[in-house]
């Protein structure tokens, strides 16, 4: 009769000496090595790297005169930028080595309760195939949450932090270290009388005015378009919506630049209205503020109806038949069974499409930045802000114009709770999440 096995409690401490108790010596060599290599880059590098992003510099670069040559050098210094993004590295090590120990416990407290019960305790070579077979899908989803997190969570958590900074234009490494300011760009940002706050706030507004035009004006173009098609007695139905699709099938920032052509002070709809004789000078399309925010909703809709048209189509096409039939015989009119009929059913069908395309419009950078440019500029907003710019395109301009990336990044992280706070909030309580089971019409 084998031995029972008790754990040993320093493999709290000492990981995969469970592991190696219960028989799985490659295994637990595995977890002890990499606890090994976790010890030695912290040594090496780790504590540096949290010094580094806790204080994000100490030392600037600088000049210093040399008496030999009798010239002054360069002296290298800190570079806040490069200490942050090691210490979100460290800080994601540190979080990665965490898991690893859990796992080491869980497999170690496994491998021992087999081994005490009589069970076989799986080898390494048997765990490997098992990932080919039995655990393929472990092996299917490492590779892709590797990816999310190296490339979208960490630059993610990086940018955030960049938000508590005082990363501007001013403070531009390895000339000048930038430090932590806490919720001060915030601060300036929602609150304060200054000139940034009283931009935030127009913009903001703009911003939600401009997704709820582009929404709705897209989703109910597009299922009148696609009810007018569908209609008894319309023929080469295919014919329309090939000719509709083939916006689509152009990219929208080359639509939306014939467009910006078009409509320019010198654009062929000024020239044929002047030719024509309707207007004596040019209509102010993209150079006043009130035309130009009408502009781009607008053109949006060219751009943006055909897709709610396909969608629509789809939906009309599984409302039975029967039940127009039966309004037609109850001499229903056809607003009356728009309303009773195909609207509660689309509106059922498409609640999280209506939710996600109103989430993409607050951050749709193209119609704006290639329409308008986010212009007519005006000397009451902050740095190069324009009347029709989004919260996305003013983020724009000022990372790539006036390098203010603390407030970028601050508006960054507003844009992300107004968009998911709308998103939870409007979907649980639409009859989409309520009532999942299926529309009684």
């Amino acid at each position: 009769m084998k031995k029972e096995l008790r754990r040993n409690p320093i493999g709290y401490i000492c990981m995969g000496l469970w592991n190696i108790q219960a028989g799985q010596i490659t295994k637990g060599l595995l977890f002890l090595a990499s606890e090994i290599a976790f010890i030695l880059f912290v040594i090496l590098k780790g504590v540096d790297s949290i010094i580094g992003l806790i204080t994000l510099g100490t030392n600037q670069q600088g000049m210093v005169f040399n008496e030999e040559t009798g010239i002054y050098d360069r002296v290298d210094g800190d570079n806040s930028m490069l200490l942050l993004l090691g210490g979100v590295i460290t800080l994601f090590v540190i979080a990665l080595f965490i898991i690893a120990w859990w796992l080491s416990v869980k497999s170690g407290k496994d491998a021992i309760e087999r081994y005490n019960l009589g069970k076989k305790v799986e080898s390494f070579k048997d765990e490997i195939k098992a990932l080919f077979d039995r655990d393929v899908h472990k092996l299917l989803l490492f590779i892709p949450l590797l990816g999310l997190l190296i490339f979208t969570v960490m630059p993610l958590v990086y940018m955030i932090l960049m938000a508590f900074t005082n990363y501007d234009v001013n403070h531009q490494p390895p000339g000048n270290l930038f430090d932590w300011v806490g919720l001060d760009n915030f601060k300036t940002l929602l609150g304060s009388t200054e000139k940034l706050s009283q931009t935030f706030w127009p913009i903001l507004g703009w911003t939600l005015i401009w997704a709820i035009f582009a929404t709705f004006t897209n989703y109910f173009g597009g299922i009148f378009l696609a009810i007018l098609i569908n209609k008894k007695g319309i023929k080469l139905k295919k014919v329309w919506r090939t000719i509709f699709v083939l916006t689509i099938a152009i990219p929208s920032f080359v639509s939306l630049l014939v467009v910006r052509t078009m409509l320019n002070k010198n654009g062929v709809i000024n020239t044929q209205l002047i030719n024509m004789g309707f207007i004596t000078s040019p209509l102010p399309f993209l150079t006043d503020a009130t035309w130009a925010r009408v502009t781009v909703i607008v053109a949006n809709m060219w751009v943006g109806i055909p897709y709610t048209m396909l969608i629509a189509t789809g939906i009309l096409t599984n409302i039975p038949a029967d039940l127009y039939e039966s309004a037609r015989i109850d001499g229903a009119s056809p607003f009356k069974m728009f309303t009773k009929i195909t609207f509660p059913y689309m509106w059922f069908i498409t609640t999280p499409y209506l939710i996600s395309n109103f989430i993409s419009n607050v951050n749709n950078f193209n119609p704006i930045y290639f329409l308008t440019q986010g212009g007519p500029l005006t000397l009451d907003y902050f740095k190069g802000a324009g009347k029709t710019d989004l919260l996305v395109t003013w983020l724009y301009k000022l990372t790539k114009d006036s390098m203010d990336y603390n407030y970028a990044a601050a508006i960054g992280i507003v844009i992300f709770i107004i968009s998911a706070s709308t998103s939870i909030f409007v979907y649980t309580r639409s009859n989409a999440f309520k009532n999942e089971e299926g529309l009684q019409l």
